[in-house]
């Protein structure tokens, strides 16, 4: 049983609000160390900006300082003066003498760092007062337009924004780190006797094409509807995260482990039905039967089964519908934060909406930016972003009806954005639909309704149960087309057996 939500009490009223964190003093010794060194200014400027500091008067000498540097010149008490006198709060303190004042101390010089740290950590303790005062002011309003659930959205988005500002000092790397980082992803390579330096996808001729999923990369999944993108997704969802219970259960490591937890946002299909989609896949029964029940005792024994055998599995599936690009966001990082999640995945990216900044009638501005903060989403939480998306009408209107890159969908951003783009074609879907009418049993051998019936069953033959998954862009090695075989009873993908005698070049 949850525990009852405790009101708050008002402050006493007439008494004055605390004081913000802040030190003057720091600040003023630290603007004393940069004018008598002006070689500290390389390192504090990294970290430190003008509005980090409380006193705002500080915050413009400190910015004046760095122009000044950044224009190969000395920033000192003389070369400053010009650029305060008409400044009113410098005159109340005594007019531009007070910056002879700041360098007063050159014991400044000794704790200057340690100066500069303080500001940064005192200006993120006022951010954080200013998201808790947000915070209160929001859930005081109890207007009807009010939307609890959005409002603690909010405040993970802001308080996030805190979180980042507390992060690393920028993402400058020595050649040494890079290159460690390059060799573990080597050594992963060589420990899982795959070739994958990613996250496995679960299909050995595709984790070969292209080294599995990587990290920071923003992975597009395209094709026209009834290709079976969504099950491909669903397979390789379920894929990395039945490898990341396998790796665990074997004692490999988090860090060497080609596994990953997933996030599944499926904008378009409920939860129910994207786990109807892998139950029938692991229990090898119809999607079909399972939704109208028609399953025998044995068949649902065998679904208990892979339900009991999913128990652990992670694999975590947002349905929420209508989600903006910024709300999928936060919500990503609280299932990092949370979860431990290596692998999003998005389905699909035409149902997410912007920010509404671009104005509502340009969609293709919108759809830029949502692809742009895929990509940044990816680089964020350092994990591959596999996002699914619809191709144009235009396929269908071509004989060749094999998708290419500039069959995306509304902006031409989509392809830019992405580090690899996959599209999922099947040419049964098109060769069904051409299916002659069948011939009577009178009909002879040479009747041209039988030789066409002939025909189109040769050419049915030949693509039947057969998907291809055509790589028209990848940055970390060449393109190409993966044949994969699909059933459409359990939409389930898999590596093609060799010796099919599938070639994609004879379908091209």
């Amino acid at each position: 049983m949850a525990e009852p939500i405790r009101l708050v009490p008002p402050p006493p009223t007439g008494e004055e609000p605390p004081a913000l964190p802040h030190n003057i003093e720091a600040e003023a010794a630290l603007l004393g160390a940069l004018m008598i060194d002006n070689r500290l200014a390389e390192d504090v400027q990294l970290r430190l900006r003008p509005e980090h500091f409380f006193e705002p008067l500080h915050g413009r000498i400190y910015e004046q300082i760095l122009r000044v540097v950044d224009r190969n010149m000395i920033a000192n008490p003389v070369t400053l003066r010009p650029l305060f006198d008409a400044d009113e709060a410098m005159k109340e303190l005594g007019g531009p003498a007070y910056l002879a004042q700041l360098t007063g101390s050159g014991a400044a010089l000794i704790g200057a760092r340690d100066f500069a740290t303080q500001i940064y950590d005192l200006a993120l303790l006022r951010a954080l007062v200013g998201v808790g005062r947000e915070m209160v002011e929001g859930a005081m309003d109890t207007s009807q337009e009010v939307d609890p659930k959005a409002q603690i959205e909010q405040a993970e988005v802001a308080l996030y924004r805190v979180a980042e500002e507390g992060g690393e000092q920028g993402s400058v790397k020595s050649f040494t780190q890079a290159a460690t980082l390059a060799v573990k992803a080597v050594e992963r390579a060589l420990n899982s006797g795959g070739h994958v330096s990613g996250i496995t996808t679960g299909f050995d001729t595709l984790n070969a094409k292209m080294g599995g999923l990587h990290r920071s990369d923003l992975v597009i999944l395209a094709g026209r509807p009834g290709m079976g993108k969504t099950s491909l997704a669903t397979n390789l969802a379920f894929n990395a995260a039945m490898r990341k219970v396998r790796d665990k259960e074997d004692g490999i490591p988090d860090d060497k482990s080609i596994g990953a937890a997933c996030a599944f946002f499926s904008l378009e299909m409920s939860a129910d039905q994207l786990a109807t989609r892998i139950l029938a896949e692991q229990s090898e029964i119809s999607g079909e039967k399972l939704r109208k029940g028609e399953i025998s005792q044995h068949d649902f024994r065998s679904l208990a089964r892979a339900a009991a055998d999913l128990e652990t599995l992670p694999l975590y599936i947002d349905d929420t519908p209508g989600l903006t690009i910024a709300a999928l966001r936060t919500r990503a990082r609280r299932l990092k934060r949370q979860r431990g999640i290596d692998l999003v995945i998005v389905d699909y990216l035409q149902l997410l909406s912007g920010s509404g900044r671009a104005g509502e009638n340009n969609r293709v501005q919108e759809i830029s930016e949502i692809s742009r903060g895929l990509k940044q989403l990816a680089k964020e939480l350092s994990v591959p972003v596999v996002a699914l998306s619809q191709l144009s009408r235009q396929v269908e209107s071509r004989e060749n009806k094999r998708p290419i890159l500039s069959d995306l969908r509304e902006s031409g951003s989509i392809e830019q954005d992405a580090d690899i783009v996959l599209f999922v074609y099947r040419e049964e879907y098109y060769v069904n639909f051409q299916k002659p009418t069948e011939p009577g049993a009178s009909a002879g051998a040479m009747d041209p309704e039988v030789i066409a019936f002939e025909e189109w069953m040769r050419q049915m033959e030949k693509v039947h149960g057969i998907a291809e998954v055509v790589v028209a862009k990848q940055r970390h090695g060449s393109t190409g087309t993966i044949p994969l075989k699909f059933d459409a009873r359990i939409t389930k993908f898999s590596d093609l057996a060799e010796g099919s005698g599938y070639r994609v070049e004879d379908r091209e």
